[in-house]
């Protein structure tokens, strides 16, 4: 996945941005066919961004589908956000300007939402979550809040499919450009759902 988006914007010209804006436009699609049949208006939605690419596509969503009505709020996952990607903090601009919060991330968040969309890591994890992400997954999952996961879900490593503790349990996964290896093993499977 590195060398394809080495390729997408060192050979063919499309931008980060770009790649990150056709991310999030689909995760927000499958969000709001998957878990908000019908009209999506006022139903609660949860995003779950760390600060690297993987939050940037989730934080697209979020915008997304703030525009269908949805009552979006953004948990950032990091308490310094001068640590964040400059892709990250263009969609931030972006999405505040709009009027959707973006907060710290605490437990009430997740009980009242409706939908969660996962993108905290991405195919670049490498190693345990560590704090505040580990908190966060883990109350995600002792929650009964449905969890779409922006390319993979958060805690899988995406090339060997071994399960970081914590890792996301999520009910679908919107695979961005290729599927991930990890995604088909017999280990991850189960936290993957609907790929």
């Amino acid at each position: 996945m590195r060398e394809v988006d080495r390729a997408m914007i060192e050979d063919f010209g499309i931008s980060l941005l770009q790649m990150m804006e056709n991310a999030g436009r689909n995760l927000a699609q499958v969000v709001a066919q998957t878990t908000l049949p019908g009209n999506p208006a006022g139903k609660r939605v949860l995003v779950a961004a760390g600060p690297g690419g993987n939050g940037g596509g989730a934080i697209v969503a979020a915008r997304h589908l703030h525009n269908r009505g949805c009552d979006v709020t953004v948990l950032l996952v990091t308490t310094d956000e001068s640590k964040i990607t400059d892709a990250v903090r263009h969609q931030l601009r972006i999405t505040r300007s709009i009027g959707i919060p973006v907060e710290s991330h605490s437990a009430k968040d997740i009980e009242i939402a409706d939908v969660i969309a996962d993108g905290i890591f991405g195919y670049s994890l490498s190693g345990i979550p560590r704090e505040p992400a580990a908190s966060l997954i883990t109350q995600i999952n002792e929650s009964a809040t449905p969890v779409v996961s922006n390319d993979i879900p958060s805690g899988i490593d995406s090339t060997s499919g071994e399960i970081y503790e914590p890792a996301i349990r999520a009910n679908a996964t919107v695979t961005i450009a290729l599927p991930k290896t990890g995604l088909s093993s017999p280990a991850a499977s189960p936290l993957v759902g609907d790929p």
